[in-house]
């Protein structure tokens, strides 16, 4: 009786002094409140403005004439799949994406092919192809429009001048490169500004590549062509996908070059930039907000396989580690 009496104290002290958890509620929100701010910031920033435009694209909504704004329902969203010149910008900017990505993607694969092999000046040669890529997408086009389009001063037709005089035309042709091909004119600089983001994608995943494979294939008599066609490619088939959906994410909603090389002339007028005519120029409000959403849902089923493939990336590495 002694002993247990004697005993019962300390057990309550110790228990008394215990620190108090959480219980499960308690502790995720105790987790997670840090982050609070962050996601309100979020919410307030991208989600807010989308369904405002979400709400305004159920309307008949022009400036000019504030007072006869109407709630029209989907009609607008419609008007966005029979209007002709909104077809047309549909077409130019699957043209636009397809083929800057296409090539980008090749032409990226190769440098990475190159740069996978140990030369003197690898280090300098990467930095000096990654920086198309860090411009501002503004500053390249008016590079790219001034510095080598321009018929006047150009580097492409000073170029053209030097090659014709080699051959005795002292006063050659100058073309203007913008009005007579403008669509490839806008594609030639978005694949030199996207290359080296799908030159570091791919090289990423060629630096992955387990070596062991390739030095079996060699030892078994296997050939370079052998060796990228039946190893290396089926490797990056996962990098590859993951450089086409970003660069397609980016492409589709690309306004830039568009702006600042043709202004949308001579048939380069991409979605973005006919929503920013429709938005700034006739003041269609409705109208622009419809078309708007209709790019951030194509954006946003690409992010969709984007998260997916990044997601098999990292169980790949984590299975592999």
């Amino acid at each position: 009786m002694s002993t247990s009496v004697g005993t019962a104290p300390k057990v309550s002290s110790a228990r008394a002094a215990a620190p108090v958890r959480p219980r499960g509620g308690l502790r995720a929100w105790a987790t997670r409140a840090p982050l609070l701010p962050a996601l309100v910031f979020l919410v307030a920033v991208t989600q807010l403005p989308f369904v405002a435009t979400l709400v305004i694209s159920l309307f008949d909504w022009n400036s000019y004439d504030p007072d006869a704004r109407r709630f029209t329902g989907l009609s607008n969203y419609a008007t966005v799949v029979t209007d002709p010149a909104l077809q047309e910008s549909v077409l130019t900017t699957v043209l636009l994406t397809a083929s800057v990505v296409i090539v980008s993607v090749v032409l990226g694969l190769g440098l990475a092919l190159l740069l996978d092999r140990a030369f003197f000046g690898r280090g300098f040669v990467r930095t000096l192809l990654i920086t198309p890529f860090l411009l501002v997408p503004v500053s390249a086009a008016l590079l790219w429009k001034h510095v080598l389009y321009n018929p006047e001063y150009g580097l492409l037709n000073g170029a053209w001048a030097w090659v014709a005089g080699l051959f005795g035309d002292t006063d050659p042709a100058q073309p203007d490169w913008i009005s007579g091909m403008p669509l490839v004119a806008v594609e030639a600089a978005l694949v030199w500004q996207w290359t080296p983001f799908m030159m570091l994608i791919l090289l990423a995943g060629l630096q992955s590549r387990p070596g062991e494979m390739v030095e079996a294939a060699r030892l078994d008599g296997a050939n370079s062509l052998q060796i990228f066609r039946y190893l290396t490619l089926p490797h990056l088939r996962r990098y590859l996908e993951l450089g086409v959906l970003l660069g397609s994410i980016y492409i589709v909603q690309h306004f830039d070059a568009v702006f600042t090389i043709t202004s949308g002339g001579l048939g380069t007028a991409n979605l973005p930039y006919t929503i920013y005519q429709t938005f700034y120029k006739a003041h269609e409000y409705g109208l622009a907000s419809a078309a708007g959403v209709v790019v951030v849902i194509g954006t946003m089923v690409l992010a969709t396989f984007a998260l997916r493939v990044v997601s098999s990336l990292f169980r790949e590495e984590a299975n592999r580690a």
